[in-house]
């Protein structure tokens, strides 16, 4: 697996519509590209974003950075959407799962 965490804040003045859009668009987008896995997004209450995607290898990964139209949105977002962002990436990420099982 290959995971990608993309930390962020986004503009005060973002046209919270257009982002909304474009954020639809590329989710639906990068759920059809080959080797997708999953993808979730959490805000804290300052507003901080932490979106992660999992990919089944760095190719697929970076086969979507270079996707035409999420190459145009990324440069929409520096532009228009956000503050600030840092994105992390990481080979064959260290996994623990624990889940604890239903008492019947």
């Amino acid at each position: 697996m290959f995971l990608v965490v993309f930390r962020n804040r986004k503009r005060a003045d973002i046209d919270a519509a257009a982002y909304s859009a474009d954020a639809e668009a590329m989710d639906l987008l990068a759920r059809a590209q080959p080797g997708f896995l999953a993808f979730k997004s959490y805000t804290s209450e300052d507003g901080e974003v932490i979106a992660m995607s999992e990919w089944a290898d760095e190719a697929a990964a970076l086969a979507w950075r270079r996707v035409a139209a999420h190459a145009e949105v990324q440069g929409k977002g520096r532009e228009h959407y956000y503050q600030s962002y840092t994105v992390f990436a990481c080979n064959e990420p260290r996994v623990r799962h624990f889940e604890r099982e239903t008492e019947s």
